[in-house]
């Protein structure tokens, strides 16, 4: 009888004693340590109210007729006043309520009990926890009806009613309390729900209580049939929000993969990566579609190029390689639909968003798609520069009002972004907001990147939000479009929201701020000098490159189109009023860039500028070569220092020096040589060959005895009067002659030597004085001999 099993219970049930408690008033219960879970719904506290006519139980807020939520509704104890308690459990009661109630299958854990008093009835209510399931059970001893309903989200799930109990009598009656919840909706244990397949979804609510739901994924809709599609979104302008909703940052200036799928193993989608403003922060620079080993490159300004090329994009789609290249005021869209995918890559200059659309179950790689994975596994080596994993830090920047950024940022939750948020998460946009500008300023455009970035993706999935350009004082168009930078440049504004142009990056500029220089050093060579100035330098410091020349006016500086370097020149034929200066050791060359309204005090100061360069060359070094008159000419090239030039020495037997000795040609003692000693390569404009002196020994050595001087300080020896010097320091070659001879001792071969020097014309008289003092005789030591070979060797210096 159960009256009698009630009252046993009643005596072997143990209170756990510290929650046992007198109810007085209005209270929230702590019921954590045997917590209900009602209709689906964990509980974890009990919210217990007196009303004028009843006392209510309520699980998740105290009650309100106009709401009433999770409630047990009874009548209004006399005293108003409920005795509280947790109760451990046994296996006999436990075996009692799941053979009453035979759908229950877990073991019971503990159970919450309320007592109160109803007119002369007393009335205990338990809650029984089984884990996900639980039971109700209702004991009252009096006579009267009493009524509790249980109610979820305004839907009664069932009625318990004792009436006309007689008050000898001890009644009862338990219920389930146990089911699931899904979208709303409470389903029984042991429900299978197919829902309509135009939303690709199905219910199931286990026999002990358990939801299970199957359907389309997170990243995926209902296309109707059951059929589930993926669409997913990627945005990527320097933090990366991937598929997921997950956030990443890139601090280096590398390229990365962005994205791939197994499915088409022959498409990637990579972005590089580089630094603006603040050696720091990084931001994505350009966008590379890698279709069937193609690469086409979406750049800064709206620039689109394939391999080397640039094309040339309007607003109608182009096939290039299988893409559809598209190009508006808002940025450029390229498209691909292959193996029942579709993809679109969408790039601004600044902002990539990468779509997908698809079968269910196609995945998604790189940094939109799996963020587990390290930024060392998806940088891509090959594309990236050796250095670009170098990470920088700066001061924070004072004048950012970190406070006024998240309040910007937070837009994104109000309208018109409001009603969009149910289906784009505005968190992950607005925490990439916050971490960028409150490091980096709101300039250049960054103010508005990720409002109209949310804005895009909600595009995406039609949502139109009317008006928030005005609202934000954004524009969709593209920042800075159709604006070409160089690889060093980016572009940004000269004053906020006002002209733009290009921008030294930070990283770059900070090599040339470090020495106060404005470009590379001079590159000096042989006949000619350059001196390379960095255009956006310039710019910064206010300075016109139109009106800067060299010494000569005429002489302006030539900008290269793709890098915006300025570069000033001269050379051999244009010296563009260039002065050489010379001492023992070196050469110099020296001009000067200017602004046409210069002083000559000033360096840079406003507009006037003042730029000296120079190139030292160091005199090459000496060198000496054999000549055989016979073997027609010797030519040798020379290279030493800056110096990069050949010498070449012939022997004539006529003066006009058109009949050069050969093997077979018959010389004689006493028969006039013309020699000539000529070089190529060297600025004749600016330097002259200067031979110092000649001699002539039987060995191949310079030093080596006897010897005959030909030429004496640049003039013929006064002791041989068949010398004669037809040429020497007037340009790049020296031309003397001689009459044949042989020494009288040691070998009959003649060896030539020359000590040669470089002179520069300007400012100095190269051509060697010689006197008109009457000439000598040969000396005793040679004589003529026809039937002896000639030999010649020549050493030069300079």
């Amino acid at each position: 009888h159960f009256c009698t099993l009630v009252s046993h219970l009643s005596r072997v049930s143990v209170s756990s004693g510290a929650q046992k408690q007198t109810i007085t008033e209005s209270s929230v219960l702590d019921i954590s340590s045997c917590p209900i879970t009602y209709y689906g719904q964990k509980y974890e506290q009990l919210y217990v109210n007196f009303t004028g006519q009843k006392i209510v139980f309520c699980f998740d807020h105290f009650y309100n007729p106009e709401n009433k939520g999770d409630c047990i509704v009874g009548s209004s104890p006399n005293t108003r006043t409920a005795d509280f308690d947790i109760i451990q459990a046994d296996s006999f009661l436990d075996q009692w309520i799941r053979k009453k109630i035979q759908t229950i299958q877990n073991s019971l854990r503990c159970s919450v009990q309320i007592t109160t008093q109803v007119r002369r009835s007393m009335i205990t209510l338990a809650l029984f926890n089984f884990g996900t399931e639980a039971a109700l059970t209702l004991e009252a001893y009096t006579i009267g009806p009493v009524i509790y309903t249980g109610q979820v989200s305004k839907v009664v799930i069932d009625k318990v009613q004792v009436n006309n109990i007689l008050e000898s009598y001890q009644t009862d009656d338990i219920l389930d309390i146990s089911g699931c919840r899904h979208s709303g909706t409470v389903y029984k244990p042991g429900t299978v729900v197919n829902s309509n397949p135009q939303i690709c979804s199905s219910v199931t609510c286990s026999e002990t209580a358990t939801l299970q739901t199957s359907g389309c994924g997170p990243l995926e809709h209902c296309q109707g049939n059951d059929i589930c599609m993926l669409d997913t979104t990627c945005t990527v302008t320097g933090p990366i929000i991937d598929v997921h909703g997950q956030i990443n940052s890139i601090r280096d200036r590398c390229a990365y993969s962005l994205f791939s799928t197994p499915s088409l193993p022959d498409f990637q989608v990579q972005g590089h990566f580089d630094d603006r403003r603040r050696k720091d922060v990084s931001f994505l620079d350009s966008v590379t579609l890698r279709v069937d080993r193609h690469d086409i490159h979406l750049e800064q300004g709206g620039r689109v190029q394939l391999n080397d090329s640039t094309l040339t994009l309007n607003s109608s789609s182009q096939l290039v390689h299988g893409v559809q290249l598209s190009k508006d005021q808002t940025g450029v869209t390229a498209k691909l639909s292959l193996s029942n995918l579709n993809i679109s890559v969408f790039f601004d200059g600044d902002t990539a968003q990468i779509r997908l659309e698809g079968p269910a179950g196609s995945s998604v790689e790189g940094l939109c798609g799996n963020s587990s994975r390290s930024l060392s596994d998806l940088r891509l080596s090959k594309y990236s520069s050796t250095s670009c994993e170098m990470q920088y830090s700066e001061p924070a920047d004072s004048t950012i009002n970190c406070t006024s950024v998240t309040e910007r940022c937070n837009l994104l939750k109000k309208a018109p972004f409001s009603s969009c948020n149910s289906d784009i998460d505005p968190e992950p946009y607005i925490t990439a907001c916050t971490d960028t500008l409150c490091k980096y300023p709101a300039v250049d455009g960054l103010n508005c990147q990720f409002l109209k970035a949310y804005a895009r993706a909600c595009s995406l999935h039609n949502h139109t939000l009317d008006g928030w350009t005005s609202k934000t004082g954004c524009s969709s168009e593209a920042f800075c479009q159709d604006r070409t930078c160089s690889d060093h440049e980016f572009c940004g504004e000269k004053t906020v929201g006002g002209d733009t142009r290009c921008f030294c990056r930070a990283i770059f500029a900070s090599k040339y701020q470090a020495n106060n220089s404005l470009g590379d050093p001079t590159v000096c060579k042989q006949n000619s000098a350059s001196l390379t100035l960095v255009g956006c330098l310039l710019e910064d410091k206010g300075i016109d490159y139109s009106t800067l020349h060299l010494k000569d006016p005429t002489c302006r500086g030539q900008v290269d189109e793709l890098t915006h370097m300025v570069t000033f020149s001269f050379n051999s034929s244009n010296r563009c009023g260039t002065v050489v200066t010379a001492n023992n050791s070196y050469i110099i060359y020296q001009n000067t860039i200017r602004s046409q309204n210069y002083s000559s005090d000033v360096i840079i100061r406003n507009d006037q500028v003042q730029i000296n360069f120079s190139c030292v060359h160091s005199q090459p070094n000496i060198n000496t070569a054999t000549f055989r008159i016979r073997d027609w000419s010797v030519a040798q090239h020379i290279t030493s220092g800056a110096w990069n030039y050949t010498l070449t020495i012939k022997a004539y037997t006529d003066a006009r020096r058109t009949k050069l000795v050969k093997w077979n040609t018959e010389l004689q003692l006493n028969q006039k040589i013309w020699m000539e000693l000529k070089t190529d390569g060297l600025d004749g404009n600016m330097v002259a060959l200067v031979s110092n002196s000649c001699w002539a020994t039987n060995k191949a050595s310079p030093t080596s005895t006897p010897r005959h001087d030909l030429m004496l300080n640049g003039c013929a020896n006064r002791a041989d009067r068949t010398v004669q010097v037809q040429e020497n320091g007037q340009g790049t070659s020296t031309y003397f002659s001689f009459n044949m001879f042989r020494f009288t001792v040691g070998s009959a071969d003649i060896f030539l030597h020359c000590q040669l020097h470089l002179c520069p014309k300007q400012g100095n008289n190269c051509i060697p004085t010689c006197s008109k003092a009457a000439r000598r005789y040969r000396s005793a030591s040679f004589t003529y001999e026809p039937e002896a070979p000639a030999f010649i060797s020549v050493s030069w210096t300079y």
